[in-house]
């Protein structure tokens, strides 16, 4: 079980400056909405216990210090009645959400809450709903929200606050979930219900540990602040310079173990960069999809990085949700290509492969943010090619794009396996070639000598 720390506790962890917004306070009677015998009596207990009137504590403050972002802060009180939700927290969300909106600030709920109060039936159920209605509207003005999840995070305050977020981050040992510890089932592995395995399967996206919760917290409302209507310039190559003798040469450099990998492009590309990690929906990829925000000549950058393996479904998944969330901040994204192919296994066929790759296809056609495309070594067909960017694309001398492998196009056309080279130079799969067909562009900076080619 991790550390508990109070509303008041967390708040001063991330900021030094806290000023609480004011909230009218609804009136419902001394036992509340539904007369419930003794509620009257465990709020007042719950107000003398922790020095608060309800189970949310929000305000403004500024993460990171002087010149940090000023951020509207939403932290529950745990010890006020298990953080519930009820009629007064939903007020105060409610409040909450709306200064944020009318001043432009990002949001950053501190979620520790066992779920809606129950001494309140549906009528706290239903404040799910308000705050779900709070967060679009947050989401539609272009605002970013970063949910930090501490213990417990359970029942609807983790299905909306939480697991709504834009981007979520937990503290180690976290009970993160939406079944609480007294409502799931007997036997269930209570490894499944923390901060660590919420990373695991894609639905938070990082661990961070409490003392290094300001720092990254200001990171990124940092990064997620700073919109730019300029594309994001194209990296250098790090590997090859002169250009590919021919198909299957360009084939064999990109395949080469000791080319430069994604790693290596970002790290060279930028000066600090975060990770988002997973699809939302119980999947990750991070070995084959390396997705974040970062900074690049002073602004902020989003990225979607092939590694050089199969992307698998929650990969292109989670690049989407990248693209989008950058789309709806107004933040110029970076793609780095680099596949054999999407992974076509059983498994990844079971988990949608080919919606996946439909989703990522749709969120770079419909991204209205200017989105620029580097192919640093295997462009391995409809895989590859839904992480471009139409007309925007590029490619280092150490790299194809091909409809499909050699390989597999000499099998298909019932070639003997040793024409899979000159197989290689008849799909015109060089980045020369690709310039020349107009798919790719070309620049003096990738290849000396050829000038800014579009497609």
């Amino acid at each position: 079980m991790a550390e508990r720390l109070s509303a008041r506790e967390v708040l001063a962890l991330v900021a030094d400056d806290f000023a609480e917004l004011p909230c009218e306070e609804r009136e419902d009677g001394p036992d509340g909405p539904l007369g419930w015998p003794g509620y009257g009596a465990a709020r007042a207990r719950a107000a003398a216990r922790t020095g608060e009137r309800e189970s949310v504590v929000c305000g403004t403050g500024t993460v990171g210090g002087p010149g940090g972002t000023r951020a509207v802060l939403m932290a529950f009180e745990f010890g006020f009645l298990g953080g519930s939700l009820g009629q007064r927290t939903g007020d105060r969300l409610q409040a909450a959400y709306a200064y944020a909106r009318a001043h432009r600030l990002p949001v950053v709920p501190l979620v520790a809450t066992g779920g809606s109060r129950m001494q309140e039936g549906m009528l706290a159920l239903t404040q799910l709903q308000r705050v779900a209605r709070q967060s679009v509207l947050t989401r539609e003005a272009g605002l970013p929200q970063i949910a930090v999840v501490r213990d417990p995070a359970t029942g609807g305050g983790w299905a909306t606050l939480g697991a709504g977020a834009d981007v979520v981050l937990a503290l180690p040992g976290a009970q993160v979930g939406f079944a609480g510890s007294r409502v799931r089932p007997a036997h269930a592995d209570p490894a499944a219900y923390t901060a660590e395995a919420q990373v695991a399967v894609g639905s938070a996206d990082a661990v961070v540990r409490p003392g290094e919760l300001r720092g990254t917290l200001a990171r990124w409302l940092r990064l997620l602040t700073a919109p730019s209507g300029t594309p994001a310039p194209v990296p250098g190559p790090l590997g090859a310079t002169a250009p590919p003798a021919g198909g299957w040469e360009a084939v064999r450099r990109a395949r080469a173990p000791e080319r430069p990998r994604a790693h290596a492009y970002l790290d060279a590309y930028f000066t600090e960069r975060v990770a988002i990690t997973g699809d939302r929906c119980g999947g990750a990829d991070p070995e084959g999809m390396l997705c974040g925000f970062g900074t690049h000549g002073g602004r902020t950058v989003a990225y979607a990085a092939q590694t050089g393996t199969a992307t698998r479904p929650a990969g292109y998944r989670t690049a989407a949700r990248l693209i989008r969330l950058a789309d709806r901040l107004g933040i110029p994204v970076l793609t780095l290509v680099d596949t054999p192919g999407a992974a076509n296994d059983a498994a990844a066929e079971r988990a949608g492969v080919g919606p996946a790759i439909a989703d990522l296809f749709a969120a770079v056609a419909s991204a209205r943010t200017p989105v620029t495309t580097l192919v640093i070594g295997e462009g391995g067909s409809g895989g590859a090619l839904a992480l471009a960017a139409p007309g925007n694309t590029w490619a280092t001398p150490d790299s194809y794009f091909s409809v499909i492998a050699p390989e597999l196009a000499a099998a298909i056309l019932k070639r003997p396996p040793e024409e899979a080279a000159a197989t290689a130079d008849q799909l015109r799969l060089t980045p020369r070639d690709l310039a020349d067909l107009g798919v790719i562009r070309t620049g003096d900076h990738l290849f000396p000598g050829t000038g800014d080619r579009h497609p």
